[in-house]
């Protein structure tokens, strides 16, 4: 008997071990990819087709902006270069605008495929897709990680509408893919230890390169690098008397982190670690942290309700108020703010607002006041078309 019991347990731990690969631990990456599955999901845009086919507002509104852009130029000639240079400040910029414009424009031209079910736009991503496959090499001076961050955020959004959507053919997906593992990924995959907004962008890219290369390894060591940072990006009382940190770059003491925060040494729920530099970096941070959340929640794992989702909601509500004018207060960066949050609220205001019923005065207000938002001509794009109070 007790022989049996003991044949009976051993058998049930085998068979629990063998059955462990198969069942999803946090943050890994899914046992299948959904597609299209970076940022924006197919009843997403099928919502906003609905809509701007509808007239409906503000979709329409943000549908007619996104093609009156020079980014839907159906005559735009691509700009590949086999090696952006890009330094601080854009200084070199060797085809780091031609190259950030070209990613955005191919997703735009795949956003406006998928809503009218015009080939001509589809094509006209390919080709700006199949343009730089063809040339690109590498990424260098200074910016590159920062560059191909950025850049590489916007290629997989195009790609993965058009390799999943479109019903015509694209002959060298192959070659884009190869693009994106070769000399996208391992200038990202790594992250940075400067200013967290780099970071948050690098992974930005990291991860949906990782969905469109259906990589798991590379998803879920891109999300482990983005969960540490968004905790040492942005600030809630419950992380103590001091921020939390990124372990690598030793800020070990007050004086560092004070120094790492831009010199701000009040901290309060919702402040980011760049918000004393200015609002338009922070708001880069922003914009990466509700693109991994949405990518990571159609990919089966919804971040929104986790301390992602209230340092996100935090920081929105934080710097939404100070945007819309209130006065800055004597503690907080000197009594002065450097402003221009950018077109970057959307997409976490939807998801908190619109789909967890939290309510967001003040991120509320700045959303409803931008619209349509538009594209920052970096990395963030048509946000009001795609996300602008979509239910799916």
């Amino acid at each position: 008997m007790r022989r049996t019991a003991l044949l009976a347990t051993v058998t049930a731990l085998v068979a629990g071990a063998l059955a462990w690969p198969a069942a999803r631990q946090a943050d890994a990456a899914p046992v299948t990819f959904a597609h299209p599955g970076v940022t924006v999901s197919r009843s997403q845009l099928d919502f906003a087709r609905t809509k701007v086919n509808a007239g409906a507002q503000p979709w329409k509104a943000a549908y007619d902006q996104m093609t009156a852009s020079k980014y839907a130029d159906l005559n735009r000639v691509p700009k590949p270069r086999a090696t952006v240079e890009c330094g601080s400040y854009s200084n070199p910029n060797n085809g780091c605008t031609d190259e950030r414009e070209d990613a955005i424009a191919a997703y735009t031209d795949a956003l406006a495929w998928y809503i009218t079910r015009d080939d001509r736009y589809a094509q006209k991503s390919i080709a700006l897709m199949d343009a730089w496959s063809a040339v690109i090499k590498e990424h260098t001076n200074s910016n590159a990680p920062l560059q191909t961050g950025w850049a590489g955020s916007s290629w997989p959004k195009a790609a993965e509408l058009i390799k999943y959507t479109y019903t015509g053919t694209w002959a060298n997906s192959g070659r884009f893919a190869t693009m994106l593992r070769t000399v996208y990924l391992p200038e990202v995959i790594n992250g940075s230890n400067s200013n967290g907004n780099w970071e948050l962008s690098m992974m930005e890219a990291a991860v949906g390169i990782s969905v469109f290369l259906e990589d798991r390894t590379s998803y879920d060591k891109a999300m482990a690098k983005f969960r540490t940072r968004t905790a040492a990006y942005i600030y809630l009382s419950s992380d103590g008397a001091l921020p939390k940190t990124v372990p690598s770059q030793n800020l070990d003491t007050t004086a560092k982190i004070v120094n790492y925060w831009q010199g701000q040494s009040t901290f309060v729920t919702g402040l980011t670690q760049e918000t004393c530099r200015d609002f338009t970096h922070t708001g880069y941070g922003i914009s990466a942290i509700s693109h991994i959340a949405e990518t990571s929640r159609i990919q089966g794992e919804d971040l929104y309700g986790t301390d992602v989702g209230e340092r996100l909601r935090q920081a929105l509500g934080f710097q939404a108020k100070y945007q819309l004018g209130e006065a800055v207060p004597s503690w907080l960066c000197g009594g002065s703010l450097t402003l221009g949050l950018g077109p970057v609220t959307e997409t976490g205001y939807n998801a908190l607002h619109n789909r967890l019923g939290i309510a967001m005065t003040n991120t509320q207000k700045l959303t409803e006041q931008n619209r349509p938002s538009g594209s920052n001509n970096l990395f963030v794009a048509w946000e009001t078309l795609t996300d602008g109070d979509n239910p799916n």
